[in-house]
């Protein structure tokens, strides 16, 4: 009977072994858990990435062929589309540069739940079928100012709406949560393309007015 109870005693775990296997099976998953979520938000916001960046290269081409501006400051006479864009029509922008960007899928956000695919810029093509805002008054002489990214921005908790939005140093504006968690990309007129949070968003809108050759206290952003 003695031989039985110690080996019961021997057999049992302590309250410390029982402690050192839990934390060892926290740890572990800890580890572990990431790498079985699925992979697809970080997918789709590295394909975001990548659309802005065409997006913003295709700003960069056609202005290059044009000489000096962005076809939203360019007249319609001339071959631009500076009175639609004025009005926030961002498909007018889009639509005279479809050589340059040559597909309308990659104006739409992998993650954005909200607007649609295109197969063309002819068929029905509109703002519906348009992720990504446009900066009016984006300029090349000014490298770090914004010339399209994400459209998902809120003002005071509310959701920007389609149109044209004015902008100053003092607007808090934000990103919603419905893309890329509290972030949004936004592509530069240098075609460089930033991950920005409500803070560097902020950042770089004044950054914008600090270096702009043409100072204003305030920009438009057309929104689809």
């Amino acid at each position: 009977m003695k031989l039985g109870s110690s080996n019961r005693r021997t057999n049992a775990m302590t309250l410390t072994e029982v402690l050192v296997v839990v934390v060892v099976i926290a740890v572990l998953v800890f580890m572990i858990l990431p790498t079985l979520i699925p992979p697809q938000r970080h997918v789709a916001k590295i394909n975001c990435i990548n659309n802005v960046k065409q997006i913003g290269l295709g700003f960069r081409v056609w202005e290059g062929a044009q000489k000096v501006v962005f076809p939203m400051q360019k007249s319609i006479t001339k071959g631009g589309v500076l009175e639609l864009s004025a009005k926030g029509n961002v498909a007018a922008i889009f639509r005279v540069m479809s050589n340059e960007l040559s597909t309308p899928k990659i104006l739409i956000c992998p993650e954005d739940e909200s607007h649609r695919f295109a197969s063309d810029f002819i068929s029905g093509f509109g703002n519906t079928n348009i992720s990504y805002f446009v900066g009016l008054d984006a300029d090349d002489n000014c490298p770090t100012s914004i010339l399209t990214g994400d459209d998902n921005f809120a003002i005071n908790g509310a959701p920007v709406k389609s149109g044209v939005l004015l902008l100053s140093t003092n607007i808090p504006l934000a990103w919603t949560n419905e893309r890329h968690v509290l972030k949004g990309n936004i592509g530069l007129a240098d075609g460089s393309v930033q991950t920005t949070t409500d803070s560097s968003l902020t950042d770089t809108i004044i950054n914008q007015y600090k270096f702009s050759s043409d100072f204003t206290n305030r920009f438009r952003f057309a929104i689809p």
